[in-house]
């Protein structure tokens, strides 16, 4: 196994922390991890920590892709690996972080939807031969995601303090991008998709 699928691994695992940090019902083991007040704002601690290692583990989705393309280590299981590590840590923190009431609700099932979409013009796609790149309002939406969720983990500090939505912007506009990729992956593809001869 080389570097970049080490590197996608530990994301992975990374992302079953995210998701334990975030569901374990931590006072049943008699562990209290008490709010704090930062800028007249009640923080529970569970979602800096969680926070901080989404941090961690987007960064090393971003090292996994350029030490595998630098360093010419791309292979077919590290490009699933990858996409399974990317929807087990981004689409598990949607659902969690909508179900606690932190964003809304319609943000993953957007997001998501997208995805699944994306996923399944890409697979039939690559079942005629053809490698779909990803397109620049794709790039914007995931940047403004993981941008944005990091926010959210933050309670939008320091910009709630100011009353700066930072955070909800984002995040909606993220959505917004999942929407004008998705039909943009179909409008750029429908030829392809519906085509019945495969690519010799």
């Amino acid at each position: 196994m080389n570097l970049p699928n080490k590197l996608t691994i530990s994301r992975l695992i990374l992302s079953v922390v995210i998701i334990f940090v975030l569901l374990f019902p931590f006072y049943l083991i008699n562990v209290h991890l008490e709010p704090v007040i930062i800028g007249g704002i009640r923080c529970e601690i569970k979602y800096f920590i969680a926070g901080g290692l989404f941090v961690i583990a987007s960064i090393t989705d971003f090292l996994d892709g350029m030490i595998a393309r630098k360093y010419k280590m791309i292979t077919n299981t590290g490009k699933m690996l990858d996409a399974i590590a990317d929807k087990v840590l981004v689409d598990s923190v949607l659902i969690i972080l909508a179900s606690q009431g932190m964003i809304d609700t319609i943000i993953p099932v957007v997001v998501i939807l997208r995805d699944i979409v994306v996923n399944a013009i890409q697979m039939e796609a690559a079942s005629k031969g053809v490698v779909i790149a990803a397109i620049k309002s794709g790039k914007w939406k995931t940047a403004s995601l993981m941008v944005g969720l990091v926010l959210v983990f933050c309670y939008n500090l320091p910009f709630e303090m100011w009353n700066l939505q930072v955070a909800d912007f984002l995040m909606y506009f993220a959505t917004i991008m999942s929407l004008i990729s998705m039909f943009q992956y179909y409008f750029m593809n429908r030829k392809l998709i519906f085509s019945d001869n495969e690519k010799k």
